[in-house]
């Protein structure tokens, strides 16, 4: 007996998509976009710059792999909604402690296979991204642009997703205390200065300068996010009066708030970077990296003429700004993720840069 549709998905435009669900069975409104990522599916779906989003990956199949203990990027996955090809519930790993469709039923994550996701992709890649409704195949299309067009963007991503209080990740013999400001950090990050011999503070996104500076930091990073950067923006008073003081990396949104403070601007792209492969190129070796990205928001080149910051990354594909500094503030930053996790290893020497900078400074 031919298995019968029992989910689809109705974009914003009028178009549907029919499938089969898996996870968690409620229906959900959310910013879709395509994710085109071979590997790290977990790593993906955890991440907290996800929040809220529906997305579609590329690779083929998903969920051979299941869920392993060590991968986590957030304690609670934020993502919206999860849009896949094929499913494998019975994933082959030795490490897999539960099935993906597990891990998104017990944190309210609905998502669906069956669908042609390359079809999808290349729809959101000519035209941008939308915001769809992944429900029942009973909800009619005009129900479900009615619900669409009803349900509020939401503009608190960064506050469902930072810490609600402090707290540490310690490391032996340590050599330098971090502070991260948590807009969405990655647990990668922090355990990546743990093994660099750092001792890390994680402080809630809307900390004032006054409780970080009393955690006695070396040097302070301004993380990784959800969102757009404008519903962030109190951050960039803290950068404000924290820059000059002391070495500060931010990554990814930390990237772009660190523009905002200084006064350019961040502009939405039609298509965001999400994936594993964007080569960048480092305007001070000439060197060529491959990253991997996740943002929908760019800093607008212009913008940075008088602001005092000077671009040192820019991506091959589209010449976006992917890095920014200001040396006599001792500050710097990168649209990508430096950690990558999943992904290349290219960019592992930004973090050395802040570790001499740090050491520098004291």
């Amino acid at each position: 007996m031919a298995r019968q549709f029992d989910r689809k998905l109705i974009l914003e435009d009028g178009t549907e998509y029919y499938g089969y669900g898996f996870g968690a069975t409620c229906d959900r409104v959310c910013e879709i976009a395509f994710h085109t990522s071979m590997s790290g599916y977990q790593e993906i779906v955890t991440d907290p710059s996800a929040a809220g989003m529906a997305l579609v990956m590329t690779y083929p199949i998903i969920g051979g792999s299941g869920i392993t203990d060590e991968d986590f990027e957030s304690r609670t996955p934020s993502l919206g909604a999860l849009i896949v090809g094929g499913y494998c519930d019975n994933p082959s790993n030795f490490r897999s402690i539960k099935t993906l469709a597990e891990i998104l039923e017990e944190n309210d994550i609905p998502a669906m296979e069956g669908i042609d996701t390359r079809k999808l992709a290349r729809r959101l890649r000519d035209n941008g991204n939308c915001r769809c409704l992944l429900t029942g195949v009973e909800t009619t299309l005009e129900e479900g642009l009615q619900i669409i067009a009803s349900t509020p963007v939401l503009k608190d991503h960064v506050a469902r997703v930072s810490c609600r209080k402090r707290w540490y990740s310690r490391t032996p013999d340590h050599l330098f205390n971090v502070v991260v400001v948590d807009c969405g950090t990655k647990l990668s990050v922090i355990r990546t200065f743990n093994k660099l011999g750092c001792n890390v503070t994680v402080m809630p996104w809307d900390s004032d300068a006054e409780a970080i500076m009393a955690a006695k930091p070396d040097g302070i990073l301004i993380s990784d996010g959800p969102g757009d950067p404008a519903d962030a923006s109190r951050v960039c008073n803290l950068i404000n009066q924290l820059k000059g003081k002391l070495p500060i990396f931010g990554t990814g949104l930390g990237h772009q708030l660190i523009a905002m403070a200084y006064g350019a601007k961040v502009v939405a792209m039609t298509t965001g970077h999400r994936g594993g492969t964007y080569p960048v190129r480092n305007l001070t070796t000439g060197k060529i990296e491959i990253t991997s990205q996740f943002h929908g928001f760019v800093v607008d080149e212009a913008s940075l003429e008088n602001t005092g910051l000077s671009v040192t990354h820019t991506c091959v594909v589209d010449g976006s700004v992917e890095g920014l500094a200001c040396k006599e503030d001792n500050i710097f930053s990168v649209q990508y993720y430096p950690e990558s996790a999943p992904g290349p290893q290219d960019s592992a020497y930004l973090f050395d840069m802040f570790i001499n900078a740090m050491k520098e400074a004291k």
